[in-house]
C-alpha cells in the first residue's frame, strides 16, 4: 500500500434518545464522494410504548437514505408522502429548495419490544439540482440488487459498483454497498468510483493487512485497489462517489454550495415561510 489510510473515528451523539455513532463530517474528512454526513444508528432495544420521534425539520440542498438493519421507522414529508420503511429498504428524499420531514416508530411497533438499528446518510446534491422541486421514492428490500459468491454477500443500496446497479434515483455517480462477509473470506474494492471508504459495523477486518477496528471509518486512498479480508464475519459498508462540484457548507440540516441560501432557508424556517408536513403540528425550532 502506497498511501496510509485516513482512519476516523466516530464521536457519539444523541438523536431523540436514539443513540449514534458519527464518523462524517470530520475535521480529517469532510466528505467521501457526495457523502457529506454519516449517522450509524447504533442497535438500541426500545421497550413498549417508546421509541423515535423526530419531529417535522427542514432541508435543502441534499438528498437523505435511511437504510435499517432491524425495526421500521414511518416517514411522512411536506410532499404528502407517508411511508414505513423496513429493514432493507432504502427511503430517498431529495429536498430540492425546501423540504420538510418527520421521522418515527410506526405506532403499531410503540405496542411490543422492539430494535432499532441502521444508518442514515446524507448526499450532497449537484449544484444542478440543488435548487427546484423535492422527491421522495421508497425502494422495498427486494428492488435491490445482490450477488452473493464464495463468502461474501454484496448488496447495493444506491449507486452501481461490484457489477451491481441499484433502482435509487441518485444524482451524480454514487457507491453505496452493504457487505457480510464470512470468516477468512476477501473482498477487492476496485477503482471504479474516484472517492471510497469503508466502514465497519461489527467484526475484526483487515484492509490491505491492516487492522481495522469496528465502527472505524477508513477513507481509502485514491487509485489504489483495495483488499478487505475478514478474521471474524465481517457487516461493514463501502461508500463514496464522484468527488462533489465544489464545497458546500452544512449548517443544521442545511447543506448548499452558497451560504446565501442557508442564510434564506434558516431565515424562512424561523418564519414559518415553509411547506409543512400534513397533520404535523410539532416542528424542531432553529437552533441559535
Amino acid at each position: 500500500m502506497d498511501t496510509p489510510l485516513l482512519i476516523i473515528r466516530p464521536r457519539a451523539e444523541d438523536v431523540e434518545g436514539q443513540p449514534i455513532l458519527r464518523p462524517l463530517p470530520s475535521a480529517k474528512c469532510r466528505n467521501v464522494g457526495p457523502f457529506v454526513f454519516f449517522d450509524h444508528m447504533l442497535e438500541t432495544i426500545y421497550p413498549t410504548g417508546k421509541g423515535m420521534d423526530i419531529r417535522q425539520h427542514p432541508h435543502i440542498g441534499l438528498s437523505t437514505l435511511t437504510y435499517l438493519f432491524e425495526g421500521q421507522l414511518q416517514h411522512k414529508d411536506s410532499l404528502g408522502s407517508d411511508q414505513v420503511v423496513g429493514a432493507g429498504d432504502v427511503s430517498w428524499m431529495t429536498a430540492g429548495s425546501a423540504i420538510a420531514h418527520v421521522e418515527r416508530t410506526p405506532a403499531p411497533l410503540l405496542a411490543e419490544t422492539f430494535t432499532l438499528h441502521g444508518l442514515q446518510v446524507w448526499l450532497a446534491s449537484p449544484k444542478a439540482h440543488e435548487e427546484g422541486p423535492g422527491h421522495y421514492s421508497h425502494h422495498p428490500a427486494a428492488t435491490l440488487p445482490v450477488s452473493d459468491n464464495l463468502g461474501v454477500q454484496i448488496r447495493m443500496i444506491a449507486g452501481s459498483g461490484f457489477c451491481l446497479e441499484s433502482p435509487v434515483p441518485v444524482l451524480s455517480p454514487t457507491l453505496y454497498a452493504e457487505v457480510k462477509m464470512q470468516t477468512a473470506t476477501t473482498l477487492l474494492i476496485p477503482t471504479e468510483h474516484e472517492e471510497r471508504a469503508v466502514y465497519v459495523l461489527s467484526g475484526d477486518a483487515q484492509l490491505n493487512g491492516e487492522a481495522i477496528e469496528p465502527h472505524a471509518l477508513v477513507v481509502l486512498p485514491a487509485g489504489e485497489e483495495m483488499s478487505l479480508f475478514a478474521e471474524s464475519d465481517v457487516h461493514a459498508v463501502v461508500f463514496g462517489g464522484a468527488p462533489l462540484d465544489g464545497p458546500r457548507r452544512i449548517n443544521w440540516n442545511f447543506v448548499a454550495s452558497d451560504p446565501a441560501a442557508i442564510d434564506e432557508a434558516r431565515r424562512k424556517w424561523a418564519a414559518k415561510d415553509w411547506p409543512t408536513v400534513p397533520g404535523e403540528v410539532e416542528r424542531i425550532e432553529l437552533p441559535r
